[in-house]
């Protein structure tokens, strides 16, 4: 017995420490154990069925859909302006007037020499005709007939020349007043009253655009371009985004131009929509989105953008299934229309993915579906907001 005494005291510590142990090992167990029965808070939504339209996007420049760049076509000093900068004006409408004494007193002038040559002339022809009288009775010889009748066309030539003379004037006096044209907004006028203008300089001293209908020029690629071309141009519908505005404001508007040519140098191809623009919220010169619409998908499987993860094996979504659990799909997208993709091949309608919280979901995990906003399930929470999400997910597996 006193033998086993000191064997005693050294299993005692033994034991202790194996209890220790086995408690750690019961408690990180019982830790794990809770961890993989968590359950992930996610947002979903149905894969859906729907009409998507075929569009291409670019960046365009509002363009005037005319302009003219008025100068003057004869010189002198401003003596009337008849329009204010920004105006709207119509075609033909006077804009300023230059002197027009100096043209008024050349078309005097040139009036008054016709009326003199004219008479002259009327002189010749008689004189002509009363010399084919006397040729006839041999009282003049036919060289003297010859001389009158070259007389008599030399006037007339002279009376055509003033004529031509006169109608120059007059153009003159006419362009002293200077119009508009074409209808548009008259922008800028950089003269004053009583300043001298001289006759077709480069500088212009107006410019007047056309503002209504108004274009939209932009470019896309000539990979696009089988596509565009295969269409009637004109029943392709283009909506514009003006930079200033929100994004519920697309103007609606139609192509109207296709290029003939491709530019070689950025491998694009020019186009141009028409818009009505009543209301005046396009300007020239401005920035704007482009959505050329080409077609429209049937019955196109469709889900939100964010529900699609990107991988190195590919694209995939996880499916949430009517126990909860979640599924890693692979999935193949066609194509993307704003904040939607387009599913060729993964995904069925009426199927729930998550577009929320993949980040810590894997293929089979339990998921617990909240409202978008919403925030995420605490620990002493856990067991109702699993409750809630099953219950969830079933009843959007029926939808």
């Amino acid at each position: 017995m006193p033998a086993s005494h000191p064997q005693r005291r050294l299993a005692m510590p033994v034991t202790a420490s194996a209890l220790l142990v086995l408690a750690l090992l019961a408690g990180c167990a019982k830790e794990e154990g809770g961890r993989r029965g968590g359950r992930v808070p996610i947002v979903v939504a149905t894969v859906e069925q729907r009409a998507i339209p075929w569009e291409l996007e670019a960046t365009g420049t509002v363009e005037a859909s005319q302009s003219a760049v008025i100068t003057a076509r004869v010189g002198g000093a401003v003596s009337r302006v008849h329009f204010r900068e920004g105006d709207d004006v119509r075609a033909g409408q006077a804009l300023f007037q230059i002197d027009p004494r100096p043209y008024q007193a050349a078309v005097d002038r040139a009036a008054a020499v016709l009326a003199r040559d004219r008479a002259q002339e009327n002189v010749a022809r008689l004189d002509y005709e009363r010399a084919q009288a006397l040729v006839e009775r041999q009282v003049i010889s036919a060289s003297e007939l010859d001389q009158k009748k070259a007389t008599a066309e030399a006037q007339a030539a002279t009376a055509r020349a003033d004529q031509a003379a006169l109608n120059t004037a007059r153009l003159d006096l006419s362009y002293a007043t200077v119009r508009a044209p074409i209808s548009g907004r008259a922008g800028d006028f950089a003269l004053d009253l009583g300043e001298v203008v001289r006759p077709n300089d480069t500088t212009p001293l107006l410019t007047i655009h056309r503002m209504a209908p108004i274009h939209v020029r932009f470019t896309v690629p000539q990979d696009d371009l089988p596509a565009i071309r295969g269409r009637d141009p004109s029943r392709m519908r283009v909506d514009v985004l003006p930079a200033s505005a929100g994004d519920s404001t697309w103007i609606e508007g139609r192509l109207v131009f296709v290029d003939n040519a491709i530019d070689a140098a950025t491998g694009s191809i020019v186009l141009k929509a028409e818009f009505a623009n009543r209301e005046g919220k396009l300007w020239p010169g401005e920035f704007v989105r482009v959505r050329l619409r080409l077609d429209e998908q049937a019955d196109a499987v469709v889900v939100p953008a964010v529900a699609v993860t990107k991988a190195q094996q590919g694209s995939f979504a996880y499916v949430v299934k009517a126990d909860t659990t979640v599924e890693a799909r692979p999935v193949t997208v066609a194509r993307m229309w704003r904040d939607w993709a387009v599913v060729a091949t993964g995904l069925k309608p009426g199927e729930i993915v998550v577009t929320d919280g993949q980040i810590r979901l894997s293929d089979g995990a339990r998921a617990s579906i909240r409202t978008p906003g919403a925030p995420a399930a605490t620990a002493g929470g856990a067991g109702a907001a699993s409750r809630g999400g099953a219950e969830a997910a079933t009843r959007g597996g029926g939808r």
